[in-house]
Formats: structure tokens, sequence, C-alpha cells
């Protein structure tokens, strides 16, 4: 017995010694940590951006975003909506950068002060879809004078719906045809509030006819019995630009590492990457940054 009690003040003496002791080594590894790793900001250099589904569903980002990391070390996350969802998603600080496509509606996002400055990255065009027989007849250049041969028949279309880009250009062109959507639509008129190769799958799985833009359909492989049907006419331009979140509304957006991306892709060598995205020897979308 009294062998265990001249133990405890032993013990005693020893419990500060070895918390002095695990203290200096956790003090040493927390100092090892610091050293080896590196700072939170260099882990995470990757920017969010909010774009239109045809830049990732046509395929492009998969060569032009490695193209940008190569060259910068920093990575794209991409929010790949309609257009004005992506606006939306921008207004809220969900995103540092956008890469869309309804050039009024990016004017206002600049005017709105949502971004200091607004650029032209590319451009391709919309294209008139439909079944290859044409019964509505309305083949050629002219959209106007197709959509009213559309709405006079009742032949189904499929609206994408969904205040993207492409939405806002078909609304347009059925007004510059005369037809008033908001009085009535016309009889075979479906709105899906889906991205373009849904719409474009479902256009083919009810033979209907609907506005695409040509790059998502030259890389679109479930045709069926689609073919285009109109292009060529001046009103089915499509342009594209780049717009960085103003961090004065949004102070927490990686304001600078959005600018890299918008001053590459409007650089020679973001240019040509774009200019070099072919499917099937046809290029999808032409540089104009430049212009």
């Amino acid at each position: 017995m009294d062998h265990l009690m001249s133990l405890k003040p032993l013990q005693a003496r020893r419990r500060p010694l070895l918390a002095a002791v695990l203290g200096a080594a956790l003090a040493s590894l927390a100092a090892l940590t610091a050293l080896t790793s590196p700072p939170a900001a260099a882990q995470e250099r990757f920017i969010v951006m909010a774009s239109t589904t045809s830049t990732e569903q046509s395929g492009l980002f998969g060569q032009l975003l490695p193209a940008f990391k190569q060259a910068t070390g920093i990575d794209v996350r991409v929010v790949a909506v309609g257009t004005g969802q992506a606006l939306d998603t921008a207004r809220r600080g969900d995103a540092d950068v956008l890469f869309v496509h309804d050039k009024a509606a990016e004017e206002k996002f600049v005017a709105d002060g949502f971004a200091t400055a607004r650029r032209d990255v590319m451009y391709n065009d919309f294209v008139l879809i439909g079944p290859k027989g044409d019964p509505a007849g309305g083949k050629g250049r002219d959209i106007a004078a197709a959509l009213k041969k559309l709405a006079a028949g009742g032949q189904p279309f499929v609206s994408r719906g969904d205040k993207s880009g492409t939405h806002a250009a078909e609304l347009r062109l059925w007004k510059a045809a005369g037809v008033d959507m908001a009085a009535a639509k016309p009889a075979g008129y479906r709105e899906c509030g889906c991205g373009m190769g849904p719409a474009l799958n479902m256009a083919s799985a009810t033979n209907a006819y609907v506005l695409a833009d040509r790059g998502t359909w030259l890389s679109f492989k479930n045709r069926g019995d689609l073919a285009i049907l109109v292009e060529g006419d001046r009103s089915l331009f499509n342009q594209y630009g780049v717009m960085v979140v103003n961090p004065a509304k949004h102070p927490h957006v990686k304001a600078a590492l959005a600018q890299q991306f918008a001053d590459w892709v409007v650089s020679p060598a973001g240019q040509a990457a774009i200019a070099n995205y072919k499917v099937g020897g046809e290029t999808l979308f032409f540089p104009n940054a430049g212009q």
C-alpha cells in the first residue's frame, strides 16, 4: 500500500511534463503543415462560369477550357443553362464570369452595373430545323416567310421556352414574321422549358420544327428525319459575348481570375482555340473579338 501511495505524486509530476511534450509536438506538426501545404488561395484557382447550353452541348468547352487551364492554371467550372438563367445566376453573385448570346440582355446587364464591360467573342448562326419533307413548305433563306407558313398550317414546333438566348431570338423572329405570341400561340407550338439538346431530341421524336444554333445541331446525333430547312438569313446571326461580374455588386466574386479568362478568350490564343474547333471538318463558331 505504501508503495502505491508513493507512485501518486510521481504520476502527478509526470502529467504536466507529458502535456508539455504533446503541446510541443502538435505545434511542430502545425508548423510543418503550414510550410508544406499551399495557401487556400492557391488551392482554389478556379472560377464559376455561367454559360449557355450551346457552348457546352456543341463540345466547344471540351476544347476551349483545357487550353485556358494549360495557359493559366485556372480551372473553369461551368453552369450551363439558358442565357436568361445564366444572367440571373450572375446577378445573384453565383458566377464569376458570363459567356452568353443575347446581346440586348447582355448590354442591359452592363447598364445595370452587374458587369463593367461586355466584349464580342465569336458568332455562329441559327438554323430552322424540320422534317426533310418540309410539310409547311418553308424551306429556303427567308425565316420570316417560313414561320408564317408554320403558324398558318399549325405545324408542330418545339420551342425551348426557357428564356435562353435561342428562345429570345426565336421570339424576335416570330414577331418579325407578324405572329403575336403574346396574343395566341400557333396550334402546333409546344414549349419544353429545356436546353437545346433536349429540344432537338423532342423535335426528332415528334417530327417537329425547331430553331437551333448551328453548333449544337452539327454536334447532334439523334437527327432522325430532321434536316436544316432555313439558313443564311441575316436575322439568324448569333453573337456571343463575355462579361466579368462586377465585384462592386458582389465583392466575393473572383474578378481577377475571371478577367484572365475574359482577356484570354479574346486574345489570339483564345480566338485560335475557337476557330480550330470543328465537327466533321466543319467550323462551329467563328471568332470575331478583333472585329
